[in-house]
């Protein structure tokens, strides 16, 4: 069985963060590992509090982890500080990690501010350098490129600037935009769309954390690059498609869809 790690902040409602990367990656047929780096307090309406861990401990997990069972592929997800950011970097390089796509989480879907602008700028400086694969969405993208993006050709434009500067491919994800979610590949210094169809379903919590661990799971697996992408954004159409409805706020998604009941 392939292996997949994701290093991310543990949602207490369970639709995003490392419960919906655990969730996604045991779908998806891969054995998942976690390294968490914060608790928060959250549910469907927002984030009340978030408690991170230290560097020495989640250098710790890493440690455990890749001198046991050594991962596949590893997703990054939410890390909101500068030290825990350049741990993680520290490890990864140690370990010599392969088939790493980083989810450069920056604010919940609620719209809470997860992370400072420090940690932007070692995130820059040590991760995206490290990264296979990038996935922001635009607000994210934007912060990334230090450029407004408000059109297709804009898209293309900052991922091609992204994956040269940092050497990595680009996945900019078009769902912040009215485009029936249409989202941008760049890799290999050739752009590819991935047309999809906008789902009128305002339970969207947690659906980048869902992608990237998809794309990760399907390059554990051996996918090449477009086709892990491809079937991950497929998967994430199909989970919202589903039409889970749970709490009071934007809900999360159904990752296990495909899985009866008995």
């Amino acid at each position: 069985m392939k292996t997949a790690l994701t290093i991310a902040g543990s949602d207490s409602s369970g639709g995003a963060g490392i419960q919906a990367d655990i969730k996604t990656m045991t779908v998806h047929g891969v054995y998942a590992m976690s390294a968490v780096t914060a608790l928060t307090a959250q549910n469907t309406t927002g984030v009340t509090g978030i408690m991170e861990v230290t560097p020495e401990f989640l250098g710790k997990q890493l440690d455990c982890i890749f001198t046991d069972i050594r991962p596949d592929a590893v997703k990054i997800g939410m890390v909101s500080s500068a030290e825990l950011i350049e741990e993680i970097a520290a490890k990864l390089t140690q370990y010599r990690a392969e088939n790493i796509v980083l989810d450069p989480v920056m604010a919940a879907t609620s719209g809470a501010r997860l992370i400072g602008e420090e940690a932007i700028l070692v995130l820059k400086e040590k991760l995206l350098p490290l990264a296979a694969l990038v996935t922001p969405n635009i607000p994210e993208a934007e912060v990334l490129c230090e450029k407004r993006i408000a059109s297709a050709k804009d898209m293309e434009a900052v991922a091609k600037q992204i994956g040269e500067t940092y050497h990595c491919a680009v996945l900019c994800k078009g769902g912040h935009q009215q485009n029936d979610a249409n989202d941008l590949l760049y890799a290999n210094g050739r752009s590819t769309w991935f047309y999809g169809k906008r789902i009128d379903n305002p339970n969207t919590h947690g659906t980048g954390c869902t992608l990237s661990s998809a794309i990760a799971s399907n390059l554990a697996k051996g996918y090449p690059m477009e086709l892990a992408v491809k079937k991950a954004k497929d998967y994430v159409s199909d989970a919202l498609g589903a039409m889970l409805d749970l709490g009071a706020g934007s809900g999360p998604m159904n990752h296990a869809f495909a899985i009866g009941e008995e």
